[in-house]
């Protein structure tokens, strides 16, 4: 019998929240991210009205604390998002549901979905990149996510900036002009006075969109040296870009990296997620799945 799982994407502007056991099998609610009581209220009532859960696991926008031995696991930390930052987000769903819960990055969570069902399948070094509201990224080395002295933020490198091209002084409330200053959605519109998905095709905001992504996934290459790059989020949706990025990248790695897979086949390595849009809601199912699996496997 097919045990059941929950899962949170819990995303800035909505939450995320499905229950099943993969990403053919999923019952799906969604409502904005508003107060932390009331949102926490209706997840933990969604969860509820589904029956007996074997684990949730949570993929939170952040930063947050994912280490299981700090006494704030399951946090969200030092967010700018009002309202939300030192909530003990893991702790309120266990309380709630006596259950175990997973835990980790939205993007971390992405990356493990596209592993165990997407783009990312028998690949074990990559990394999940998302462009959306905000920019993040998820590693995954050997199989296993990379965690550290908090998580990585790939979103927050900086890369060049040629005010002369470009004069946008960048959004990010922490560093201006870094990759997500620069290059995610709300950059995007307060640079050109629109959003982005109104923006037509031949509108020069794409070629300087490509180009900050590609400095971006060429420093992640030249750093971790992938074997994949997904990169999904509100702002690939715009089918053009994906094919600009590619090109670029190969452009900038300028023939340093002497693999088959950047010189003649860069379109299967720099790709969009398989799960589309799922990639988080599911990953975080996959989560759930190991915290389970945890907690039978430790001693009484």
């Amino acid at each position: 019998m097919s045990r059941s799982y929950g899962s949170i994407e819990a995303g800035g502007t909505k939450f995320v929240c499905a229950v099943g056991t993969g990403p053919g099998d999923l019952r799906v609610t969604q409502f904005p991210t508003t107060t932390p009581e009331e949102t926490l209220a209706r997840a933990i009532a969604f969860f509820k009205a589904q029956g007996r859960l074997a684990a949730v696991g949570i993929g939170s926008f952040g930063p947050v604390d994912p280490n299981p031995a700090s006494k704030t696991f399951g946090y969200i930390t030092t967010t700018p998002k009002p309202g939300w930052a030192q909530v003990d987000f893991a702790g309120a769903i266990r309380r709630a549901l006596n259950v175990p819960v997973g835990f980790d990055t939205d993007v971390n969570a992405a990356a493990l979905g596209e592993h165990r069902w997407g783009a990312a399948q028998g690949i074990d070094n990559f990394i999940y990149l998302t462009i959306g509201t905000g920019i993040g990224g998820g590693v995954m080395i050997n199989g296993e996510l990379l965690h550290g002295l908090i998580h990585p933020e790939l979103g927050h490198i900086h890369l060049p900036h040629d005010r002369a091209a470009d004069p946008f002084a960048g959004w990010c409330p922490f560093h201006g002009d870094c990759f997500e200053g620069l290059a995610a959605g709300p950059a995007i519109e307060k640079r050109w006075g629109t959003r982005a998905e109104e923006l037509p095709a031949d509108h020069p905001a794409w070629s300087l969109e490509a180009r900050y992504i590609a400095y971006a996934v060429a420093d992640f290459v030249c750093t971790l040296s992938p074997q994949r790059v997904v990169i999904g989020g509100g702002v690939m949706q715009q089918p053009h870009l994906l094919p600009m990025v590619q090109q670029q990248v190969r452009e900038l790695l300028n023939g340093y990296i002497q693999s088959p897979a950047i010189l003649e086949h860069i379109d299967e390595y720099i790709v969009a997620p398989g799960l589309g849009s799922q990639s988080g809601v599911v990953g975080a199912m996959a989560l759930a799945e190991r915290a389970a699996e945890q907690e039978r496997a430790t001693p009484l």
